[in-house]
């Protein structure tokens, strides 16, 4: 099991990887929308069988409209949505095998960029559109290819809207309206220093 083949209590690393995104609610489907993942991470060992880890991360989300200019689509006139935050995730470990782990945790992250385009495919440079906290629960599994890297698949959720206007008295809280959340699937790199 690799976390008890430490002497250690405490261990850390760097992630590289890719997200995978959409955003629930825009009225597009698919996760078109590529981006990065590049942070740090460090966890403890709590017993033989679980870990607490804490990383610190730069994510790219959003979602993409691949027909923004094509007027013969169903999807003309959505949104492209690009989201960069610094994501801070503490996930609950548990070793399943020597090289299996499955993670379980909630994420905070802080917005820093974000822009939308709209049905012509301009691009509003603002951030007031979107909500700055973006809190959500991930669940993921982790394959450990030797005792210093480990690829990870984790699937992430907002618990709260995203969207300055979700949270308008008339759609939050009433009729169909829900709101709009960021959904990713991460796969990432992790090496263990």
């Amino acid at each position: 099991m690799h976390i008890s083949s430490h002497c250690q209590d405490f261990k850390g690393g760097i992630i590289l990887g890719l997200s995978t995104s959409q955003v629930s609610g825009d009225n597009l489907a698919g996760f078109n929308k590529a981006g990065l993942i590049l942070g740090g991470f460090t966890s403890r060992t709590l017993s033989n069988i679980n870990s607490l880890q804490l990383e610190i991360v730069f994510i790219q989300k959003g979602s993409r409209n691949p027909d923004i200019l094509n007027q013969e689509s169903i999807n003309y006139g959505r949104p492209y949505i690009s989201l960069s935050y610094i994501e801070i995730p503490i996930l609950l470990k548990l070793n399943y095998s020597n090289t299996l782990e499955y993670e379980l945790g909630a994420q905070w992250a802080q917005l820093i960029n974000g822009y939308y385009s709209d049905n012509i495919g301009e691009i509003n440079s603002t951030i007031d559109p979107f909500i700055k906290n973006d809190l959500s629960i991930a669940l993921g599994i982790n394959y450990f290819i030797n005792q210093n890297i480990s690829l990870n698949s984790r699937l992430t959720n907002s618990i709260l809207p995203i969207g300055n206007e979700d949270y308008d008295n008339s759609t939050i809280y009433n009729s169909n309206k829900k709101g709009k959340y960021n959904t990713t699937i991460n796969f990432s790199i992790y090496y263990y220093i």
